[in-house]
């Protein structure tokens, strides 16, 4: 077990998830925390803080159960995955964004209510993107245009001039998210 005398952050272990990614734990000792450790996921890292007095017994035994709960909440979300929206999102990731966006799950939800899809940014739900069934029917490029949406947040988590500029890649976004328009109008 490394300890404070190390420069951080500290590759403690890499752990595959059973998704295909490869989690890596990393460790940083952090003098302002007196008991508890603390911990956050992005993307496939878990980042640990943990205090510099903590024994390297205790140390790994949390750490164990932070990869865990981590494990377990992944392994989850990957049974919801839906295969033909994961393909899609495939498609558009490699057509239109070069590759290089990178996502946990997606699915379709009946739980939203004003939005059309969301994704995670953070924490251990980081990169699941949810999909309102309610757009199910509508024309395949519009369903494509919001999950295009979804994926270029993995990049930008703002509606910033670079985030539309991205998304434009996508070469139906005007027409789509005038579609979109069109559909919230009739609906009042």
């Amino acid at each position: 077990m490394a300890r404070k005398s190390d420069p951080p952050p500290i590759i403690e272990r890499r752990v595959p998830d059973g998704g295909g990614y490869l989690l890596t734990v990393e460790l940083t000792y952090d003098r302002r925390l007196r008991r508890n450790v603390q911990w956050t996921v992005a993307d496939t890292t878990i980042q640990v803080r943990a205090p510099d007095s903590i024994s390297p017994g205790a140390l790994e035994t949390l750490i164990d159960e932070i990869v865990e709960e981590v494990l377990a909440h992944r392994a989850r979300a990957r049974r919801l995955n839906d295969a033909d929206l994961e393909r899609r999102a495939h498609d558009l990731n490699a057509t239109y964004f070069d590759g290089e966006l990178r996502w946990h799950t997606i699915r379709w939800v009946s739980n939203i209510n004003h939005a059309l899809g969301t994704v995670t940014e953070g924490g251990i739900s980081d990169g699941d993107i949810r999909i309102s069934d309610r757009i199910r029917l509508w024309p395949a490029w519009v369903v494509d245009y919001v999950i295009a949406h979804e994926l270029a947040h993995r990049k930008f988590p703002n509606h910033s001039a670079e985030y539309w500029a991205y998304l434009g890649r996508y070469p139906l976004t005007e027409r789509a998210r005038g579609f979109i328009e069109g559909v919230r109008f009739v609906q009042g």
